[in-house]
């Protein structure tokens, strides 16, 4: 009799016990939220012609988004918080289209197909050459990019959207096609020079509390989850994680890439002057303001990288 009391409580013990890592498990897998647009089954297409100097062709430039108006080359944007490397550039009354990110075909529906690429453009019987990488990003690309942008790329970039939840990881399905070759800079001129070092695929989250004073907007580094893509896969990686620290000091997550980006991001301030995004220090314990998602085929300057990298990317979730 207590040998079958013994079994019976042991048995509940054991159902329980099962039964919490059970919960355990499922709670540890997280809640998945999709970032708008991120599974990439939504794009608007305008289709802009080329001076007749640069050949007078018409091409395609996509945009990740469902709902943003067209009237010829006049373009209104919708609710999308993705833009990409594609650029509709006028200087100097001359009209030119780059595009390094489209949509391809996965399975029944599309992902985004980001690659480096050096482009060739014949201009008055010279030969221009550009590097361009393939880079998805949330933010607003200037429309158009203008010469005053070709000094400092990133002044055409209004990066990240607000967002003020603080989510534990970035999950994304991803396939990669990383080249070991020699690494160009070419910035629409006839001289190509060659760099050293190897390019690499890049995934950056960046969470930022951002305020303005005096017409400078700082932050103070809240999240971050970044990786290389240092080789090709075998096909797609579904549901890659990574986890987004929140840190207090540099050597809290004993992390390099967690240094601040005082150089890079770009907003603009209140009185729609485009200005610095000054981070000044870590406070993973604030509540976000601002976002930043970005995904290229390459990790190098503008107008530089290895042509022939390319990164697929689909199913953009946040866990919590």
């Amino acid at each position: 009799m207590n040998e079958n009391r013994f079994l019976t409580g042991a048995l509940i013990a054991g159902l329980i016990i099962t039964c919490l890592f059970i919960a355990l498990g499922v709670c540890a897998q997280g809640h998945l939220e999709p970032v708008p647009y991120g599974d990439f089954e939504s794009w608007t297409v305008r289709y802009i012609k080329e001076s007749p100097l640069l050949g007078g062709k018409t091409k395609a430039l996509y945009m990740v988004a469902a709902n943003d108006t067209i009237r010829g080359t006049r373009y209104q944007r919708g609710d999308s918080p993705w833009s990409s490397g594609n650029a509709y550039a006028q200087a100097l009354g001359v009209n030119k289209v780059s595009v390094s990110v489209v949509p391809e075909k996965r399975g029944e529906g599309y992902c985004c197909r980001m690659e480096t690429r050096l482009d060739t453009v014949k201009a008055v019987g010279i030969n221009l050459k550009a590097l361009v990488t393939g880079s998805l990003y949330t933010g607003v690309l200037a429309d158009p990019v203008t010469l005053a942008h070709s000094s400092d790329p990133n002044s055409a970039i209004d990066m990240g959207i607000p967002f003020t939840k603080r989510p534990k990881a970035l999950v994304l399905d991803y396939k990669a096609k990383i080249v070991d070759g020699q690494i160009l800079q070419a910035n629409a001129s006839t001289r190509v020079k060659k760099v050293e070092g190897k390019d690499k695929g890049q995934i950056v989250l960046v969470l930022q509390h951002r305020w303005e004073q005096d017409g400078h907007v700082y932050a103070y580094r809240v999240g971050t989850a970044t990786e290389y893509i240092s080789q090709s896969t075998d096909g797609w990686v579904n549901g890659h994680r990574l986890e987004v620290a929140y840190c207090d000091s540099p050597t809290d997550c004993n992390r390099p890439w967690h240094d601040l980006s005082n150089h890079r991001f770009k907003t603009h301030n209140s009185k729609g002057k485009m200005v610095l995004v000054e981070e000044i220090g870590w406070r993973g314990d604030m509540k976000p303001t601002h976002l930043i998602i970005q995904i290229s085929s390459g990790c190098q300057l503008p107008f530089t990288g290895c042509p022939g990298n390319i990164v697929w990317v689909d199913n953009i979730q946040l866990e919590y």
